[in-house]
């Protein structure tokens, strides 16, 4: 009887392993879409490949240049290249800031 007890008790813990391993750990949360006219520093460094430095400068040349056109711009900012700007690319978006409705 201990032995089929033992043979249980082995299966549950292979189970038990296995489901970590398969990743039971709770789903990473997918990168929101971010307007690049609109996004404070922390949500810019939410992004994959943005810290803090670089979402700072984001900010600044948001505010030096009056926002950004096009996503593309962002690849002005100092830090910004080509090889990263195509892995932000689908999480951006630029829109103008919304504005006051008191008229």
């Amino acid at each position: 009887m201990s032995r089929i007890l033992g043979g249980v008790l082995v299966i549950l813990l292979a189970v038990s392993v296995g489901a970590q391993e398969r990743g039971s750990k709770p789903p990473a949360s997918a990168p929101a879409v971010v307007n690049l006219n609109t996004a404070s520093v922390a949500q810019l460094e939410a992004l994959p490949g943005v810290g803090l430095k670089t979402a700072e400068r984001i900010v600044e040349y948001r505010q030096k240049n009056g926002g950004f056109k096009k996503v593309e711009d962002v690849m002005n900012v100092r830090g910004v290249g080509e090889k990263g700007f195509l892995k932000l690319k689908p999480l951006l978006i630029v829109a103008p800031p919304k504005s006051d409705r008191s008229q």
